[in-house]
């Protein structure tokens, strides 16, 4: 019987972090605004990525972040909060390429839909976290992303080409050779020239 419940209880913490997180509140799959957290990963081709995306936030440093400062540059955005299962899981990934392609030009940006700054602040030196992360209490950053990222399906990563338009998406869970993958396409490809 002991070991049944072990089964089981380790069984719900796999779904929990297949599955990604919910906010308290948000609609469930027969809800207009859920979006599937399962780590599917979508891919747009250049010609269908339409005009960039613009937002503007302040990090949990304080400092103004705006998408202005990444163009030109590969951008991986990561939308999370702290007590999110799979967040946690993924941080040092995020790390971890975060540092490999830094040298390419790539760059982090974490977009942080519920927590204020000294939680964000705390995540991200609890997990070594270097990037910045925006503090999107109020939407705005998410707002932003209408379409390509639902604060419902969290986490969610964007990988964005040089002229600032979603060139890839994973919702939920990143797998690492996946993001690799994905942003080794966006390095290969030209900035556009207009």
């Amino acid at each position: 019987m002991k070991r049944s419940l072990k089964i089981g209880g380790a069984a719900l913490v796999v779904l929990v972090l297949l599955a990604g997180c919910r906010q308290a509140g948000d609609p469930g799959p027969s809800g207009s605004n859920y979006t599937s957290s399962d780590g599917t990963m979508t891919e747009f081709p250049p010609d269908s990525r339409g005009e960039p995306i613009e937002f503007a936030g302040v990090a949990e440093t304080g400092v103004t972040v705006t998408s202005d400062q990444y163009r030109g540059n590969v951008l991986v955005v990561n939308f999370w909060y702290a007590t999110c299962p799979p967040c946690r899981l993924e941080a040092p990934w995020l790390e971890e390429m975060n540092q490999k392609y830094s040298p390419d030009g790539v760059q982090f940006l974490g977009v942080n839909i519920r927590d204020g700054a000294d939680t964000a602040l705390a995540f991200a030196e609890s997990f070594g976290v270097t990037y910045p992360s925006v503090v999107d209490t109020d939407g705005q950053v998410a707002l932003a992303f209408s379409g390509i990222a639902s604060p419902a399906a969290v986490p969610t990563t964007v990988v964005f080409d040089r002229d600032g338009r979603p060139a890839a998406r994973i919702v939920g869970l990143i797998g690492v050779t996946t993001l690799e993958s994905m942003i080794e396409n966006v390095l290969a490809e030209t900035a556009s020239v207009e």
